[in-house]
């Protein structure tokens, strides 16, 4: 590990992340249906932002962070295709700071990153325990959500293939990824976001996007071609004027040992003027 302490900064070059998921119908990624919420146009996944901290990262605290370590982000504004971003690591005695900002200047999304699975002063940590819980007749997308709801025994798998195609967008290889198949940050997010139709089947008619995302290594690394257990708990329900939201972890098991791998947690912000129970149409 390199010693943080002769660390002032590491900023790296700015990136070119893709929207690989324009013609997704109903989409916040689909240029038409962004631009009606609003947007520049489709959205870039934040998930695809998480992986250009991780020359940084490694730099820091070595490729045992695939292994141990922590990411988690939380986003301020959505990105489009192609839109260049430059991500910054600070290094802190027990975690990172991160930030990523546009050509603007503009800040896109910041966080923390460390060599330990579980950070009681992560970003989403200290951002989640900071949000009031909906009041009680507040919620209109999420009212059939219950907090504390659990899902058991979800297979979930993402294959080779799948990673060498995302591989080939990546903004920042690294040999373990094409040699070992190990999961980046992004492709985590894909592997647990398979649980989306589970976790939150009681969700009402909405477009959702990543608020935040925060990924946790207990005995990984995370691998393409395996096969894993799923298990999600809503962990908390809140609202703002725009958007209901939704919390909610996701914890990976190895299926033969029984052993936690990863916890993915999710913040997911549903759009109130997508909906027609906010809009009074349809």
């Amino acid at each position: 590990m390199t010693d943080v302490a002769d660390q002032v900064g590491l900023t790296g070059a700015f990136r070119v992340p893709r929207n690989a998921y324009q013609n997704a119908p109903g989409s916040i990624h689909n240029d038409a249906v962004a631009s009606k919420l609003g947007f520049k146009g489709g959205t870039v996944p934040g998930s695809v932002h998480m992986d250009q901290f991780i020359p940084q990262i490694v730099q820091t605290y070595g490729e045992a962070w695939f292994e141990t370590g922590g990411l988690s982000l939380y986003f301020t504004q959505a990105t489009v295709d192609a839109e260049e971003v430059q991500a910054s690591l600070s290094p802190g005695a027990e975690r990172a700071e991160l930030r990523m900002i546009n050509r603007a200047g503009d800040l896109i999304c910041r966080g923390t990153a460390g060599p330990a699975a579980h950070d009681a002063k992560s970003e989403l940590e200290i951002r989640m325990a900071q949000q009031r819980p909906a009041a009680d007749g507040a919620l209109r997308i999420l009212a059939d959500l219950p907090v504390g709801e659990e899902r058991t025994g979800i297979p979930l798998r993402l294959e080779i293939d799948a990673l060498d195609a995302y591989l080939t967008r990546i903004t920042e290889p690294n040999d373990l990824y094409a040699r070992d198949h190990v999961l980046p940050p992004s492709q985590a997010i894909s592997l647990t976001h398979q649980t989306r139709p589970v976790v939150l089947e009681k969700v009402r008619s909405s477009v959702g996007l990543f608020g935040a995302l925060e990924v946790r290594h207990v005995k990984g690394p995370l691998l393409a071609g395996r096969d894993y257990l799923g298990r999600t708990r809503v962990l908390k329900l809140t609202e703002s004027p725009k958007a209901e939201a939704a919390w909610y972890d996701v914890f990976l098991t190895d299926p033969e040992t029984g052993d936690e791998v990863a916890v993915v947690r999710y913040l997911l912000r549903f759009i109130k003027a997508s909906s027609p129970l906010w809009t009074g149409e349809g």
